[in-house]
């Protein structure tokens, strides 16, 4: 109250400060992901991902609907190019979505953890084999320090890291696909088409599973079915807070909140489901971890050499 008795209005909350709450909130979900997943048992990773992808499809029907936003998928739809590259994105996160249900689904979520944590390194990486970019020494260095944190891995695990591999590359690939469409669709369309392209094939999945016997979706109560159904909710809701948050953050903060879904990630695996983290895990993660620096260092060096670079944020690929 002032002294006249008037109130005194709150100013308002800025976009930036918005903006952060959205990303932390998508990358806070996709990083408690995991204990999502453990909810969904007995369900195996195929029954799960293929439940995925046809709540997530009409949860975007019903989503596009409510908001009368079907004009964008429609013109979307009538573009080979964007339809083409979208279902080659479709695939690639179908592919990521399995491999990072599977390491959770069997003690292996630390590794998962790994691969979201060298992701941006194989970006860089695929910058260079693809795009044939020219990288600067930081980058190089960051490139090295992954590369060595995988041999040690390998020698400590007795065999390659595939899954955080596997990981890293289909989801540096994903976003390499999303890049081709840029910001002619939107996530909410993007996830629509993405979801539609593979929705013949998990619909396959759940009658083949259905006619072994091995579906849970309609054998464990209502209950394990309207958690089944939720992943839809689950799937879409981080995607519009983190189109929302790339709205109105520049490119280095978000490529900073990137990091918290891995890290919660890690911290679960290590805290909660109790996975093992032997001594040369640690050295491991370590180097990555270093690497990671190095390209923050390398990054926020560029932006305040450009600073006008920063002001328009192109939304990025998205996370589990």
């Amino acid at each position: 109250m002032t002294g006249t008795g008037e109130k005194t209005q709150r100013p308002a909350r800025s976009e930036n400060s918005v903006g952060i709450l959205f990303g932390i909130g998508a990358y806070g979900l996709w990083g408690l992901l995991p204990l999502y997943f453990l909810v969904l048992a007995p369900a195996g990773p195929i029954e799960i991902v293929a439940n995925r992808v046809l709540w997530s499809l009409l949860f975007c029907a019903l989503l596009l609907t409510v908001l009368r936003s079907w004009r964008p998928v429609l013109a979307a739809l009538r573009t080979p190019r964007i339809v083409g590259t979208l279902a080659v994105a479709a695939l690639l996160i179908a592919v990521n979505w399995f491999v990072y249900t599977y390491s959770v689904t069997t003690g292996q979520a630390i590794e998962a953890a790994l691969g979201y944590f060298i992701n941006p390194i194989v970006s860089v990486l695929l910058g260079v084999i693809v795009l044939r970019e020219k990288l600067r020494p930081l980058q190089w260095a960051a490139i090295g320090m992954g590369l060595l944190a995988v041999v040690v891995l390998a020698v400590g695990y007795g065999a390659v890291p595939w899954i955080a591999l596997s990981l890293a590359f289909s989801f540096g690939l994903y976003g390499f696909a999303k890049k081709k469409v840029g910001s002619r669709v939107d996530a909410i369309t993007s996830l629509s088409i993405e979801t539609a392209a593979l929705a013949p094939i998990a619909a396959a999945v759940m009658l083949w599973l259905g006619s072994t016997g091995d579906a849970t979706l309609m054998t464990e109560g209502t209950g394990h079915f309207w958690i089944m159904a939720a992943s839809g909710v689950i799937t879409a809701v981080p995607l519009i807070f983190f189109g929302a948050a790339a709205r109105r953050l520049p490119l280095t903060t978000i490529g900073l909140l990137q990091y918290l879904a891995p890290v919660l990630q890690f911290v679960l695996a290590l805290l909660v489901l109790h996975e093992e983290m032997p001594f040369e895990r640690w050295i491991g993660f370590g180097l990555v971890w270093a690497g990671l620096i190095l390209l923050t260092v390398d990054m926020l060096r560029t932006v305040r050499r450009q600073p006008r670079l920063a002001k328009t944020p192109e939304p990025a690929a998205t996370a589990a």
